[in-house]
């Protein structure tokens, strides 16, 4: 899929509009979005030219002349009839060849403008996937849903109003004046309607996505702790809110049909006055009269659909705004760049562009790999943790230590950028975050390691396990690394998917690991050794490590260690090295609690 090209930048940045500033990323060729509105333009053609056709046969065959001049009058009917319904089958194909492509090209450049993106992503993955989703294909849908029918709706009301003028110039000012009606003021009214139903309809949708995420990922711990019931009242509250939101959408859209239906009905009417009298003075034959007014029924179906289309074209500018807020304030940039300038930099897995591989090459022992300058960090309003500073070059190893729900998660995030301080600098050119709940994809072992780099060979994955404790686990594969994990890896231990997670980072060329709780679900010897693997490799390659873990004993082979202590906010309670740390009463209990335990498994 090719990336937005230059004038895309310049729309971007010249464009207030969301809509506007969105749509270059949907890559739509104008010459296809042009034969689209044709095709649907002469399907619309044909069936006004059915409606005429007809009215005119019947009107002339009432008067039983010789069949022969009806002739072309049937052939008419049979091939409008025919054209109808072919030209409207190849419209839908060409409108949503359009709309599909365009929305996959803007699901892959909104990917990547993401993967670009300095931003912090703040919102819940709920509200993320919602936007990733419905949103993208909402904005594709602003050309077969609301461009494409409003181009047609104006060439045809255009071609059908100089085709009754022609017959009966007052009927096609009349006619004009009914189009008007149903092609302008229905939609006004939808759109104003839909200013307020789409913005709450959004939030809903979002609110109820992200419920039903939470819900379905974490049932067990939600029960655990007595918040299941309440977490499925609050979605049902939140399904209520977004079915009353569409019930005041019906309403007003019901209200938009209405118009165009009193239009319609006005400009019969009107055809019938005025083209009786013409018929009588002799300005109008019979057979013109029943082609005056019974045309407009044809022709009141190009205004049918703008109702909609104006909807359509509201909630495609909502959600190409809340695509741009997902992107924050420096997507417009991103977006605008060029193909060929473009390297993907994840905010969890950032690229450097001297560093292709974490081996490759001298490290750069000058400037730090990661520094922290009296960061607060937190989620939104509540501060979890604060006034923390540390420095970590090529080849440190720092430990995080603290009981669970201190905020080692919350500095980590903070550290890798996902998070905004909410005071204090992080400075990292490169850095890589270890989650506990990584995801690991439907694939084989191979290609899970490989999302930390395409270019992964089988040698160097084996050799990865390997480091991680995994080669009897590798071995034990039927396929090796050609077995298929399953969905999110539901058939392996938590352990075995911490070590994986860990493999993978091993493999990623970013400089800086930032890694939460590696022992987790490990035995005490293997989780000892996996914390040592991470300071051994990151030694050995240049690179820089950050644990967050709430096991001391392994903290002998890193470099310092931050112990945060309980409080609200938590801070650095003390600070040194493991050795140093022992004169700590606390910290030397634990440190002796966990060595004993370790003795006795």
């Amino acid at each position: 899929m090719s990336a937005t090209r230059g004038p895309a930048s310049g729309a971007l940045r010249r464009s207030g509009d969301p809509l506007r500033r969105v749509l270059p990323l949907l890559e739509v060729r104008p010459g296809k979005v042009a034969a689209a509105i044709a095709l649907g333009t002469l399907a619309l053609v044909c069936a006004i030219g059915l409606a005429a056709a007809a009215a005119w046969l019947v009107a002339r065959a009432s008067q039983m002349p010789p069949v022969l001049t009806l002739s072309v009058a049937v052939v008419s009917v049979r091939a409008f009839g025919i054209g109808r319904g072919v030209l409207r089958y190849c419209e839908r194909l060409a409108s949503h060849d359009v709309a599909l492509r365009g929305m996959a090209a803007l699901r892959a450049n909104v990917y990547e403008a993401l993967a670009r993106s300095s931003a912090p992503l703040t919102v819940r993955r709920g509200d993320l996937l919602a936007r990733l989703g419905a949103d993208v294909d909402d904005v594709g849908d602003v050309v077969v849903r609301a461009l494409v029918p409003a181009g047609v709706a104006l060439v045809v009301g255009l071609a059908s109003v100089v085709l009754i003028g022609a017959f009966l110039p007052a009927a096609g000012a009349t006619l004009a004046a009914c189009l008007l009606l149903a092609g302008v003021a229905a939609p006004w009214l939808a759109a104003r309607a839909a200013a307020t139903v789409e913005v709450q309809g959004a939030a809903a949708r979002g609110e109820v996505t992200a419920l039903t995420l939470e819900l379905l990922e974490d049932a067990a711990p939600l029960r655990v702790a007595g918040r299941f019931d309440d977490r499925l009242a609050a979605l049902a509250r939140a399904d209520d809110r977004l079915t009353s939101v569409a019930d005041a959408g019906a309403r007003t859209t019901g209200l938009s049909a209405l118009i165009g239906a009193l239009a319609q009905g006005l400009a019969v009417v009107a055809a019938i006055a005025l083209g009786v009298p013409a018929v009588l003075e002799g300005r109008l034959t019979p057979e013109e009269l029943t082609v005056v007014v019974l045309t407009p029924l044809a022709v009141f179906e190009a205004t049918a659909g703008l109702p909609a289309a104006a909807v359509q074209l509201h909630r495609s500018r909502a959600a190409a705004g809340r695509l741009l807020s997902l992107l924050g304030a420096g997507g417009s940039d991103v977006i605008g760049s060029s193909s060929h300038d473009r390297q993907l930099e994840l905010p969890i897995m950032r690229r450097t562009t001297d560093h292709a591989r974490p081996d490759d090459g001298e490290p750069d022992h000058g400037a730090p790999l990661l520094q922290l300058t009296d960061v607060t960090a937190g989620w939104g309003d509540r501060v979890v943790v604060a006034g923390i500073s540390l420095t970590l070059g090529p080849g440190s190893v720092v430990a995080l230590a603290g009981p669970s729900g201190v905020g080692k998660t919350t500095l980590l995030a903070t550290a890798a950028g996902l998070i905004p301080p909410v005071s204090g600098t992080v400075a990292s050119p490169s850095a890589l975050l270890v989650a506990e709940d990584g995801h690991v994809f439907d694939t084989t072992v191979l290609e899970n390691l490989r999302v930390a780099r395409g270019e992964v060979t089988p040698d160097e994955a084996r050799e990865a396990l390997l480091a991680v404790g995994l080669g009897g686990w590798l071995d034990a594969l039927p396929d090796g690394l050609g077995t298929v994990l399953g969905s999110d890896a539901a058939a392996i231990s938590g352990g075995e998917r911490r070590r994986l997670l860990v493999a993978r980072a091993l493999l990623a060329p970013a400089r800086v690991l930032l890694v939460d709780e590696p022992a987790e679900h490990l035995d005490a010897a293997t989780a000892d050794a996996l914390v040592r693997t991470l300071a051994e490799h990151a030694r050995s390659t240049g690179r820089a490590v950050l644990v967050a873990t709430h096991r001391l004993t392994p903290l002998a082979d890193v470099d310092e260690v931050l112990v945060l202590g309980p409080g609200e906010p938590a801070t650095v309670r003390a600070r040194g090295t493991h050795e140093e740390l022992l004169h700590d009463e606390a910290y030397a209990w634990s440190a002796a609690q966990e060595g004993a335990s370790s003795r006795t498994e």
